[in-house]
């Protein structure tokens, strides 16, 4: 069995508790306007160009067996349509400006690789967390690998957008002591609006999730990214806290406002893509408090909620 990995992320303190090695999995069914991790969408390995290692060869050019590079005024130009990912221009640039974008890891090897850090994890109270894209999108291979690693003692994490089959949950969720789903937006007509898919498959994995993991005992988090012009709303916050209180009762231990964060506008450029989002500044620490104070009035006990990320400097 082999699973398709984007990025294995070690001393990460974002995606659980302690410090955690997160393994970023490739492909996603959601779309959002917002992600910082656009390389994460695809289901297929992808190749990107960093120009600032460049050196201006072009081995990579004559190395591509589809002829799907070129040398252009500004650099190395991708043919998104005729690339297959095969990572050979990757293999042949000899500064790597050329990078494969996806990695087949069979599961024993995978958990040897992040078991190298379990130190850092018996330390903090860590552990590795599953993310993405969306991991259960690649159910077997990531229940497997959380299931390998619950039996090497190490604690284990799924962190989900809730979009994938009912199948999919029921087969990782078993193996994860903690569960992070993330709640965008409550409205299914700006859920499409916002990210290319309506939100009901999202609600019912979440209210079983919720009730799957109160009956195992296991922790559950939840995540709502707070974006300009998109969820930074009141109405958007207070939607999904009240959902939170009549729907996941006594499951969510913590609900976390993630705040923009617009460090991915060179991710976007390397893919040959545009972002919406590109001109955007951070959010003033002022509405993030607003927000989180508008989270803690609707309805949830005010005591899990929580709000993280970098805000704009005031002066």
């Amino acid at each position: 069995m082999k699973g398709l990995v984007l990025e294995i992320q070690r001393m990460s303190t974002e995606d659980g508790p302690g410090i955690r090695t997160t393994v970023f999995f490739k492909g996603c069914t959601l779309a959002c306007a917002w992600c910082h991790n656009p390389e994460s969408i695809s289901p297929r390995p992808e190749v990107q160009w960093v120009g600032s290692r460049c050196i201006g060869c072009h081995t990579c050019v004559s190395a591509c067996p589809k002829k799907a590079l070129a040398a252009g005024p500004d650099g190395i130009e991708i043919d998104r349509d005729r690339c297959d990912g095969c990572g050979t221009c990757a293999h042949e640039c000899p500064s790597t400006a050329l990078e494969l974008l996806g990695t087949s890891w069979e599961v024993e090897k995978l958990a040897d690789e992040v078991e190298k850090d379990r130190a850092w994890f018996e330390q903090s109270g860590g552990g590795v967390t599953a993310s993405g894209g969306e991991p259960a999108l690649q159910a077997d291979f990531t229940a497997a690998f959380l299931e390998t690693l619950k039996k090497r003692g190490i604690s284990t994490a799924l962190d989900t957008c809730g979009q994938a089959g009912r199948e999919a949950y029921e087969k990782i969720l078993p193996h994860a002591d903690l569960l992070l789903f993330d709640l965008k937006v409550m409205d299914p007509s700006l859920h499409k609006r916002f990210t290319a898919r309506k939100n009901e498959r999202i609600l019912e994995n979440i209210r079983f999730a919720a009730d799957f993991m109160r009956r195992k005992g296991a922790i559950m988090w939840v995540r709502t990214p707070v974006i300009p012009d998109f969820t930074a709303s009141d109405t958007t916050i207070s939607a999904i806290g009240k959902f939170i209180a009549e729907n996941l009762d006594g499951a969510v231990t913590r609900w976390d406002l993630c705040a923009f964060n617009n460090l991915c506008r060179d991710k976007y450029k390397r893919l040959g893509k545009d972002w919406v989002l590109g001109g955007h500044e951070l959010l003033e620490k002022s509405v993030m408090e607003r927000l989180a104070d508008v989270a803690k009035n609707s309805g949830v006990d005010p005591g899990i909620v929580f709000w993280s990320g970098s805000t704009k400097l005031e002066t």
